[in-house]
This record gives structure tokens, sequence and C-alpha cells, in this order.
């Protein structure tokens, strides 16, 4: 039996339900993550004492690395965003943007790591939350990558293509077409 031969492997069912659970949690984790984290920074004066020449907790690299994490998160609540747009309407980019998104993220925490060890050198490189949350993108990725490249029920699903405007499906949801 061929792949597309099994309707009861089409929709978002099964384990996609669990994926798409994660796809809706991840931009309000973001959100959450720069509320919390990042509006702070900028209300309660610790950005002029990180990023103030003189003062006690200055290092040229806090202006840069601050506002490149604020970059890369907000980037990354955007892709999210659209990856539950891409899920809920079932879009063929659905599971590369996911995997995409997944592979960037393993890169990042190591990365951004790093980089706070070059501000903060006498901090260990990985804390105790850079570590949770590594592990957690690991095993998610572990996990889930190899069923969006496997799994029949992903490669039944997300087949819709990018509907251009002027399309005679958007001609008669728009009343123009007889």
């Amino acid at each position: 039996m061929e792949d597309r031969e099994r309707p009861d492997l089409y929709g978002l069912g099964g384990w996609l339900i669990l994926v798409g659970i994660g796809v809706v949690v991840g931009p309000l984790r973001l959100i959450w993550l720069i509320v919390s984290v990042y509006v702070p920074i900028f209300n309660d004066g610790t950005w002029q004492v990180l990023t103030t020449e003189g003062s006690g907790a200055y290092h040229p690299a806090w202006g840069p690395l601050l506002l490149g994490e604020m970059a890369f998160n907000t980037g990354m609540l955007l892709a999210s965003i659209y990856l539950a747009v891409l899920y809920f309407t079932k879009h063929r980019f659905f599971p590369k943007l996911f995997i995409l998104l997944t592979a960037i993220s393993l890169v990042f925490i190591p990365l951004d790591a790093w980089l706070v060890s070059i501000v903060l050198p006498s901090e260990p490189i990985f804390d105790e939350i850079t570590i949770r949350e590594f592990v957690r993108t690991i095993v998610a990725a572990a996990i889930w990558v190899p069923y969006m490249l496997v799994s029949i029920r992903v490669k039944q699903t997300f087949v819709n293509p990018i509907q251009e405007p002027g399309t005679p499906q958007d001609q008669y949801i728009s009343g123009s077409l007889d």
C-alpha cells in the first residue's frame, strides 16, 4: 500500500498533536522570555550599568551581546509564529522550517553560552539553566527531526502549496469568480 493510500494517516492527528502543542507553546515561551528577561534590563537601569564605561559591571561586549540575543529571540519568535501558521494550514514547508528552527536552536544555545563566557569568564560556560535548555532541545531534536523526515502522516499532511494572490480560490473567496 502506498503512502498516499493511507487516508487514516492524514491530518493533524496522532503524534502531530504533540508537535502542534509544541508549535503553539513555542511562541508563548519566547514572548515570556523576551518580556521577563529583556524588558526589565531597560526598565530597571541594568542596561546603563552594563553598557556605561566606568561602571563596575561594564564590559564592551555587553551591549552587542544583549542586542544580539534580543534580535535572535525576536527573530525566533516571528519564525515560530510563522511555523504555527504553516502547521495549521498544513503547508508543505512546515517540516523543513521545523527542522531548520530546531537546528538553529541547537547551534545558538552553546554559541550564546560561549559568548556570555567571554563577558563573564568566572562563570561556568554551561550553567544549570543553559544545560537544561540545551538537553531539552537535543531530546526534542532527536525525537521530532527523524519523525518529520520519515513519518507517513507528515508526508501526507503537509502538502499544501503557497496560495498565490489572484488564484481562482482567492477570486472565489473574494466573490469575483462567477
